[in-house]
């Protein structure tokens, strides 16, 4: 009798923990990465069978996170999981990041320097992905055209290959050298915040710097050339950039119809189709002197942050979540492969390294001694920067704008919004 009682209490014991763990504590990740999005989905509903734990994964579309994030946070069941991209987006969320300092991701971090701190010297934000984006380039077409990806190594190099396939696309079979630049808010940030990377990155090299409250624009010219060869030499007419998207121009390249593609490893999965021996990844040159030794541009704008306004319980559900990502079998071989990242923590190594062969190419070009572009376009004051920038190339693009204004948005508006910021 004294064995069933026990055996009875230790059933009741094991429902109590089972009802508690899935009632009391529950995780709602805002996912940054529509590309990503399945992965995610899949990773929490394994997540939820094995511990009981609700979590549910939420998808911003793409160029609108900020704005979801602002609805979402005010809700009565908030984002218990949420990102930033850097120093600009924690200044706008710091009261609402969790100290992650005593946390199993900052022992597994493979450096202090992926991990965002607040100016109290407390973590509020751990980089989960190391990221590389340049030109991506079809090297069927470009070697049935009779050139080789390698040769291209300046933007001279670049606009005379570009310049020939776009004379050559009926005999070659494609619209365009360059997949159609869209301003349309799922691939604009391609162009107002990837693109304009390059000139800030070389004026804060040229000036030693890593941030500053006014830009110069030293290479805004740089930046226009480069641009005006994106929408010269491209599948559509510039003038009807304004509604292209994101999934046009993925289309574009997996059908053949473009050779070049500027987009980052994260876009594998979207082209993966081709095969990774038809694929490679060139920096994007501007014509700056000594870009022969320039590699891809490589960095992280993706942030954990954990909502310190969420009920305990459920933070400490969402750290365990996260943990559970980097140290488990499932998570890594979600993280790893299934979604292609290179993940800066401890955890991902043999297996577990990135299976994402464009990874690969970034790899191979710092080993061979290029010189990795780094991601400034965190320092950029506000995303109404972005959007003036955007707009300017925009109607640049379609004939109804000039040069002028994509400079005066660009400077310009860097120190209105600096100031606004500040």
């Amino acid at each position: 009798m004294k064995k069933c009682a026990a055996l009875l209490m230790a059933i009741c014991l094991m429902v109590t923990f089972a009802v508690a763990a899935s009632a009391d504590a529950s995780v709602y990740y805002l996912n940054f990465k529509p590309e990503q999005d399945a992965q995610w989905q899949e990773l929490a509903k394994v997540y939820t069978e094995q511990t009981g734990v609700p979590v549910t994964v939420v998808t911003a579309a793409s160029g609108d996170y900020e704005k979801t994030l602002m609805s979402e946070i005010e809700k009565s069941d908030p984002p218990t999981l949420f990102q930033v991209n850097g120093p600009v987006g924690l200044a706008n969320w710091v009261d609402y990041c969790y100290d992650l300092s005593g946390t199993a991701l900052m022992e597994h971090l493979t450096s202090d320097s992926f991990a965002l701190k607040g100016d109290d010297g407390t973590v509020k934000g751990i980089g989960y992905v190391i990221e590389t984006y340049g030109i991506i380039a079809n090297k069927t077409i470009l070697e049935k055209a009779g050139y080789k990806a390698e040769d291209i190594n300046s933007f001279a190099k670049l606009k005379e290959v570009a310049d020939d396939l776009q004379a050559r696309k009926d005999e070659l079979g494609i619209k365009g050298a360059f997949t159609s630049a869209g301003m349309d808010g799922s691939s604009d940030w391609r162009f107002k915040t990837h693109l304009a990377n390059m000139p800030i990155y070389y004026e804060y090299k040229a000036d030693g710097i890593g941030f500053t409250d006014a830009i110069k624009g030293t290479y805004l010219d740089n930046y226009k050339q480069i641009w005006d060869l994106y929408i010269t030499d491209s599948t559509c007419d510039p003038a009807l950039l304004a509604s292209k998207t994101g999934n046009d121009a993925v289309a574009e390249f997996v059908n053949g119809e473009a050779v070049f593609y500027q987009n980052g490893t994260w876009a594998w999965n979207d082209i993966k189709a081709l095969g990774a021996e038809n694929l490679t990844m060139i920096p994007i040159y501007i014509g700056v002197e000594g870009e022969e030794n320039q590699g891809l541009c490589t960095g992280i704008e993706n942030y954990w942050c954990v909502n310190n306004s969420a009920d305990q319980e459920d933070i400490d559900a969402t750290i365990a979540f996260m943990e559970w990502c980097i140290t488990s079998d499932e998570g890594r071989k979600s993280m790893s492969q299934d979604m292609g990242f290179v993940v800066p923590f401890d955890t991902f190594t043999g297996e577990y390294a990135s299976a994402n062969p464009l990874v690969a190419i970034d790899t191979a070009m710092t080993a061979a001694g290029k010189e990795p572009v780094s991601w400034n376009f965190p320092s950029i004051p506000s995303e109404e920067w972005k959007n003036g920038v955007g707009s300017a190339l925009t109607a640049y693009a379609a004939g109804t704008g000039d040069w002028d204004a994509v400079v005066s948005a660009f400077v310009d508006g860097w120190a209105t919004e600096y100031a606004l910021s500040h």
